[in-house]
């Protein structure tokens, strides 16, 4: 600034750019600069409650017009979020009020499950606004995020835990961007490590069955539930008898539970489902309805009708026993991969399997389990082999004596072609 005040002379030639002098420059006594200055450049839009004022300084007077003149760009082309002051703090307080209440859904639609609610808050509380709580939306950048990315990484934290950490970063600036607070969303293209890849614990059908002998007869039944059903711990906690048909074969999953909400409805619409009852696991959940004596509405594994299973107690009789007896032990969740893995070598397809498992699509049952089907390169070599030479048998056997006809074909090709397919297509 001039010493009247006034604008300089660089603002006069260019507008809404200040020249700013150091403290000892002669300008500010009216004489010839004798420093190196900076340029802070600024525009205003607006005015009252919606003033929108914007500035940055730089080290020269070239890139000060240059910024401006960028700015006034993407106003005019409508690109420009407002520069509200939102900070991240504020943002994340607005995400997770209106995940607990039903206000903000998940992409699908659907109510964000409790738990999700109680992680979320935990990784803000714990990894995103002690770095970022004070920062606005609109000055957050990649690099930021990649540096705190970096941090977790230098403390030993494992890909999927960072991964998990980050996400909730992530919907706050997804909502951001739709609701044009941000025209930039620094989560993308981000560097995060992979994972681990510890491979699933997953019990063979002669294993599981020896390690369902080995437990209290009390805790069979809920085991077996997980090993030959799939079914997760939460919809184990909150599976009823009324849900239960051992006459008809099947359970049917309604609900799950929270440990701290109680009975919630499944993590998606597919989580409500039927599952088949194996014979095995019938003859367990049929000793269970014997032993207890519950009626429809009582949980079927509850430690009372009303109250479910605490899975530690459950998961500490477990290791008791399997420890007693040298076996290898196991968990829920991993009984959850072991029935994964038995459906695929009894034959079932993805989509029935992705089905009893709940998954929201089959795309979840081939990336998670995939590698269980059959279809190595060896197995498929062999599989068209055979298919070949049960082919040309056939196509022998059907053969006309009299040979092609003027056509160069076979007359009787069509039911060759009929008697080879029919087999493979056949239920």
């Amino acid at each position: 600034m001039a010493p009247d005040g006034g604008p300089t002379r660089a603002n006069r030639k260019h507008p809404g750019i200040e020249v700013r002098h150091r403290k000892g420059c002669r300008s500010r006594a009216g004489r010839r600069c004798s420093c190196d200055p900076t340029y802070r450049a600024e525009v205003v839009t607006g005015s009252g409650t919606n003033r929108d004022r914007r500035y940055k300084t730089f080290p020269t007077l070239a890139a000060a017009k240059g910024w401006r003149t960028d700015v006034l760009a993407a106003i005019r082309a409508g690109t420009l979020a407002p520069n509200t002051g939102v900070t991240l703090r504020q943002a994340a307080d607005e995400l997770v009020e209106g995940m607990a209440t039903g206000a903000v859904r998940a992409r699908s639609g659907r109510p964000y499950k409790p738990a999700t609610v109680r992680s979320y808050r935990r990784a803000f509380r714990l990894r995103i606004l002690p770095a970022f709580g004070t920062r606005r939306l609109g000055d957050l950048r990649r690099r930021d995020v990649q540096a705190l990315i970096d941090r977790m990484a230098a403390d030993g934290l494992d890909g999927s835990t960072i991964r998990n950490a980050i996400d909730p970063l992530r919907v706050v600036f997804r909502r951001a961007i739709t609701r044009e607070f941000v025209t930039v969303n620094p989560m993308v293209a981000l560097d995060i490590p992979s994972g681990t890849g510890t491979r699933d614990r997953i019990a063979s059908p002669d294993e599981a069955a020896t390690l369902l002998a080995a437990l209290p007869e009390g805790d069979r039944a809920v085991w077996a539930t997980a090993m030959y059903a799939g079914l997760r711990r939460g919809e184990l906690r909150a599976l009823r008898w009324e849900d239960v048909d051992l006459a008809g074969g099947v359970i049917r999953v309604q609900r799950g539970w929270d440990a701290k909400e109680g009975p919630i409805e499944g993590k998606t619409k597919a989580a409500r489902r039927t599952v088949p009852i194996a014979g095995r696991l019938r003859d367990h959940l049929l000793q269970r309805k014997l032993s207890t004596g519950r009626e429809d509405g009582a949980l079927v594994f509850g430690v009372t009708v009303a109250d479910p299973f605490e899975p530690s107690n459950l998961r500490r009789r477990a290791l008791t026993a399997w420890r007693t007896a040298k076996l290898d032990p196991i968990t829920l969740h991993e009984c959850r991969h072991t029935f994964a893995s038995l459906g695929i070598a009894a034959g079932l397809n993805a989509k029935a399997l992705s089905e009893y498992l709940g998954h929201a699509s089959v795309t979840i049952t081939f990336d998670r389990y995939g590698h269980l089907f059959p279809g190595s390169e060896h197995e498929a070599a062999g599989q068209l082999d055979a298919y070949l030479l049960r082919s040309e048998g056939d196509w022998r056997g059907t053969q006309s004596p009299s040979g092609p006809d003027s056509t160069g074909f076979n007359r009787n090709a069509g039911e060759a072609a009929t008697s080879v397919i029919e087999p493979d297509s056949a239920p």
